[in-house]
Order: C-alpha cells, then structure tokens, then sequence
C-alpha cells in the first residue's frame, strides 16, 4: 500500500532536522511543496527563513493566519525507526516537522477550493523553540502585507489520548524567560579573601531568595534555578566574579513582568549589601499564549461538529510557546492534540510524531477556516 504524501512529506522532514536559524533546507522543501498549490501570494525569508502562502477569497473579508513551526532541536535522536534523523545532534523532537505536514495539507484543500471570503496565510514560523522567531517575523517589515485579524496554531500533546483537542479559554500556555544575573567584585588571593570581594554570599542568598518570590504573587508563578558558576577552579585564588541563571514563568504576562521586577530587585539589594556590580541578561522570552473567548467557541464548535473527542484543559501549561507573541496582535488560538498516553514525551531523544494525527489536524483547521469565511465544513 503506497505511503500517503503528506506521511511522506512529513517523514522527509523528520530524517532532515535543521536547528533554529539554520532552516534553510526545511524552508526550501516546503517552498518546492507549495510551488505546485499556486498560492495568491508567497512571501519567502520572513523573520529569517520563515515562509507565508496567501490563498484569496473571491470577496472581501478578514485575514486569518495558521502557523507551524519549521525549527527542530539541538538533541540526538534514538531509536530505530526508517525515518530517523540524518543529521547528527538535531532531531525533530518537539513534532513540528507533523504541525508542518498539517498546514501543508490545509494548502492542498486550500488550493482545491479557495476561501470564499477573505483571506488565509498559512505561516511557517522559524525558530520557535529560542523564543525568537515569533518576535522576528512580526518584526518583518513585510509582516504588514499579511498582519492578520485572527491567528490559530496547534501542537501535539503526549499524555493525551490519540486524536483528542484538548481546548482552553484564556491562558493556554504559560509565559516564561530565561534570566541571567552576572554579579562582578574583586578577585583576591585565597590566603587573604578579606581583600577581595567575593560574590559567593550574595549567590548563595539568591539561590535560597529566588524559587521563593512567587510567594509574593496571587497567581501561577515559578522560578527554576538552572544554572550557577562562580570564579574558576582555582585554588589559591578567591572569586571576584560569578553568575546565576534562572527561568522565570507565569500564566499572567503581567505577573511575569512583576517576577522579573522583583529578581531583579533582589539581585540588586544582595549586590548593594556585598560591595558588587550586578547586570542582568535575558534570552529564550516567549509570552503568555492567550486564547480569545470568541475563537474558543469557534474551535469547540467546528471540533463538535467534527465529532471528535475533546477536553476542556482546567489549568494552562506551564511550559512556553512563541505563539504567545501573536496574541498580543490579534485575537488567538492555540489548541492541543493528543498524541498518545504512551507517547514519549516532547524533546525526549525518542519521541516521534504520530503520522495519524496529520489528517485530524488539516480537518480541524479547514473547519475553522470555512466556518470563518463562510463556507460549510469539510469532513
């Protein structure tokens, strides 16, 4: 029995990973793909090496956009499998190269039957898993040619039974950035640290103050210490330098902001009291992924209608998702399909996206894209 495209597509994508800023070969499998779908529009290098296909309606309406990702992960795969990654130390862990073979086959229907009103892009987002595509793609000065009037995304979910939506309204996924206090003082010999200034104290402090600031706050919060360094291994030498790296999440992008205020005030008074310098540095920021109300009772009605199996989700993740970034522009949806109960979990070295799901996610978005631009869903 043959293999089907997108299965294939899909397949091809795994064994070929490419980390975050490296898509070139990704990018240019899905151009290739798309070339033959006769998009209205494609707009190639987008916040990197992200790509955009517009397919148009006949009559005028809102702009809606779903967006993958094109990015893998800097981790080696195992297993056994015929489609197992080529590429030493990259492997697509995290099942974007599956998101990418759905929006590929929501383009095929697309280009079958264009929307009757309006307009669709479908978005291939680079560098999702540093937090930074999202932000460099809005950044784009051609992000303006198709700044849409509602976003939607998917991801797979281990632990959730095969083919299941699992659906929230409000906080979907938790907002979170990884910070980095750099605290400088004066090295000393290590016969007389009296004169130096060592910043061991002030670590050692922040390490005990820091897990305990979301105390301070009403809602979900949480600080992980990750990692820690002071001076080098130096015997006769007491340290004058040292750093602490932290990641820092909330369900509320404004409660996140208030966590990031008070590390840093703290890291500030600890600085104060022991004679240093501090600086702060922050990387891999995603925000807060958002669900509006109105496109939450969009998807639960298409998902309905569709007869599938779904789950309202009591509490949002706590991991990050950059598609947080587009529900700060615009009205957003992000849901989640079941990958399997016994499926690995995301970014384990042998975690493989279940080929099953790419037919369930192309009908669930091809259902919300009719029900919005006026056309019947496709089952």
């Amino acid at each position: 029995m043959p293999v089907d495209p997108l299965i294939q597509l899909r397949r091809a994508l795994h064994q070929n990973p490419e980390i975050a800023g490296e898509e070139t070969s990704t990018a240019k499998r899905i151009l290739n793909f798309f070339d033959l779908l006769k998009p209205d529009q494609t707009i190639m290098n987008l916040g990197g090496h992200g790509l955009a296909f517009v397919f148009k309606g006949e009559n005028p309406g809102i702009r809606t956009l779903y967006r993958c990702e094109l990015d893998a992960l800097p981790i080696t795969e195992l297993g056994e499998k015929e489609h197992l990654s080529l590429n030493p130390g990259k492997g697509h862990l995290c099942g974007h190269d599956g998101h990418m073979a759905i929006l590929c086959g929501l383009g095929e229907r697309l280009a079958e039957q264009r929307p009757e009103n309006g307009e669709v892009v479908l978005l291939f987002q680079p560098a999702e898993e540093t937090g930074q595509g999202a932000k460099a793609v809005l950044e784009d000065p051609r992000f303006g040619q198709i700044r849409p009037d509602q976003a939607f995304a998917l991801h797979n979910l281990p632990g959730f039974p095969l083919h299941q939506v699992v659906l929230r309204s409000g906080p979907f996924a938790a907002g979170s950035t990884g910070m980095t206090i750099s605290l400088s003082g004066k090295t000393s010999h290590a016969a007389h640290p009296e004169d130096g200034i060592n910043p061991a104290q002030a670590l050692a402090k922040l390490i005990q103050t820091l897990p305990a600031l979301p105390d301070k706050l009403e809602g979900f919060s949480l600080v992980t210490i990750v990692h820690a360094e002071l001076g080098s291994k130096a015997f006769g030498t007491s340290a004058g330098e040292g750093s602490l790296s932290a990641t820092l999440r909330a369900f509320n992008q404004q409660e996140l902001e208030q966590l990031v205020d008070l590390a840093k005030q703290a890291a500030t008074d600890q600085a104060k009291e022991h004679g240093l310098k501090v600086e702060f540095s922050f990387e891999q920021s995603f925000a807060v992924s958002k669900n509006n109300p109105d496109l939450y009772k969009t998807a639960e009605t298409v998902v309905n209608r569709l007869g599938l199996n779904s789950v309202l989700k009591p509490e949002p993740f706590r991991w990050s998702e950059d598609f947080g970034v587009f529900s700060q522009v615009c009205p957003a949806f992000l849901f989640g399909l079941g990958a399997g109960k016994n499926c690995p979990q995301l970014h384990e070295a042998t975690y493989d996206f279940p080929d099953e799901l790419i037919e369930t996610g192309v009908k669930i978005f091809e259902g919300i894209v009719r029900s919005i631009h006026g056309e019947k869903v496709s089952v």
